[in-house]
């Protein structure tokens, strides 16, 4: 394995992480009586326009990562959504349609289309790693994997994320993939809810919310 699991996935048993998934996305927090915000991050689309939009970051983009605890300067915002608005398409749109990063066969390296927009993405002032894992997520959330400091310490991935959770996804043939797929199902979770985001949230949650015994 190339990366390292979450403690809820150390064993067969699904019942932690099924319980984590609960928590995540349909327990209310006892401070705001709302569910947390990173539990709309996957459905949000006020405007309707998210399936049209699947190559140009818009206003949604922007407003959509700060579910997930991190935002985009007011610089960054319109450099990205107006003076390098035709380059950032031009990179999700040379990325391809959303699919499972499990089924990406070749490597993952700096030549890669979405490696080469995350890189891109940093240049931006306000956009660093996190954020921009962020912005790639929100427009292909099967393919590309959130990084937080908090998942890559969980997962040991804070050197490399993306291409050792390709490996991790596709090894034993795919059984990795197979087990998040099946725990999204057991959970009741919709399909916007890819496997790389149950994955971040098991990660997320054994830090940030862990079991209290």
């Amino acid at each position: 394995m190339t990366i390292r699991l979450p403690k809820v996935l150390a064993t067969a048993d699904d019942a932690a992480a099924l319980d984590v998934l609960d928590r995540y996305f349909r327990v209310p927090l006892p401070k705001t009586g709302r569910l947390r915000s990173g539990a709309l991050w996957d459905e949000w689309d006020p405007s309707g326009t998210r399936g049209r939009d699947v190559d140009v970051f818009t206003a949604d983009d922007l407003v959509a990562v700060t579910f997930l605890s991190v935002e985009v300067s007011p610089d960054g915002a319109d450099i990205v959504l107006r003076e390098r608005r035709d380059e950032f398409a031009e990179l999700l749109a040379a990325i391809g349609p959303d699919r499972d990063l499990a089924e990406e066969a070749d490597e993952m390296t700096p030549r890669s289309p979405a490696w080469q927009l995350e890189t891109a993405l940093w240049t931006v002032p306000s956009i660093g790693r996190t954020v921009a894992s962020k912005l790639i997520a929100r427009k292909r959330p099967r393919l590309y994997p959130i990084y937080d400091r908090v998942v890559g310490e969980v997962l040991d991935t804070k050197q490399a994320h993306l291409e050792p959770i390709r490996q991790a996804l596709r090894h034993n043939d795919g059984e990795l993939q197979a087990r998040l797929v099946g725990l999204r199902e057991r959970a009741g979770l919709p399909d916007a809810v890819p496997a790389l985001r149950v994955l971040d949230v098991l990660a997320w949650m054994q830090l940030k919310a862990p079991v209290s015994h």
